[in-house]
C-alpha cells in the first residue's frame, strides 16, 4: 500500500503478477537474498499459493519482519519461507540454507518461472549490513537457483537488482552473479 525503505514500486511483485496474467504462468518463485526482509513482497503474496516467496536476510534488522513463523496464511500457508540469519553469517550459512531449505521447497513447488530479488548488501564489505557473503557465495547461490529454473521452468529466470551500497563490492558481486547465470 505504501513504499518503505528504498522502494517506491515493488518491481518483482509487479513482474510476478504480469507473468501470471499476461503469459499464463501458474507458479512463480521469488528468491530474495537482499539483506533486508522483503516485507512488501511477502505481504503481496502472503495468501497466494501460486507464488512461493523465499527470503534470507539479516535479523534483527530493518524492517523487523521475516521471522521463521511467517509462513503465509489461508491458501498461501506454507508458500512463504523466511530464513532470518544473525549478523556475521556468510557463505556457509547462506549456502546451507539454500541447500537444506530453499532447494527442497522449490523442488516440491516446481516453479514455472523464477525471479530473483538480487540484493548484494549482504556482502562482507557492505556498509548497511553485518553479513559476510562473498562474490563466490553469491555465485554459488545463483547456480543453485538457476538449477531450479533449468529443471522446472525451462531455464526461465529473471534477476532484478536490489540493494548493494559498497561501490567496489557491488560490481564484483553482480559480475559473479551474471557469470553464474550465463554459466561462464
Amino acid at each position: 500500500e505504501r513504499g518503505m525503505g528504498f522502494c517506491i514500486f515493488n518491481n518483482v511483485a509487479v513482474l510476478a503478477r504480469y507473468l501470471q496474467k499476461r503469459h499464463g504462468i501458474e507458479r512463480v518463485a521469488i528468491v530474495d537474498w537482499d539483506v533486508h526482509h522483503g516485507n512488501g513482497t511477502q505481504e503481496a503474496f502472503y495468501e497466494d499459493p501460486t507464488v512461493f516467496y523465499f527470503s534470507i536476510h539479516q535479523f534483527p534488522h530493518y524492517p523487523g519482519s521475516g521471522s521463521e513463523s511467517e509462513r503465509g496464511a489461508g491458501p498461501g500457508e506454507g508458500f512463504t519461507l523466511n530464513v532470518p540469519l544473525a549478523a556475521g553469517a556468510g557463505d556457509r550459512e547462506y549456502l546451507d540454507a539454500f541447500k537444506e531449505k530453499l532447494v527442497p521447497a522449490l523442488e516440491e513447488f516446481r516453479p514455472q518461472f523464477v525471479l530473483i530479488s538480487a540484493g548484494f548488501d549482504a556482502h562482507r564489505d557492505d556498509p548497511l549490513s553485518g553479513m559476510q557473503v562473498t562474490e563466490k557465495g553469491f555465485r554459488q547461490m545463483t547456480e543453485l537457483v538457476a538449477g531450479i529454473a533449468n529443471r522446472h521452468a525451462s531455464g526461465r529466470i529473471i534477476s532484478m537488482l536490489e540493494g548493494g551500497y559498497n561501490l567496489e563490492a557491488l560490481p564484483r558481486s553482480v559480475e559473479a552473479h551474471i557469470r553464474a547465470l550465463l554459466k561462464d
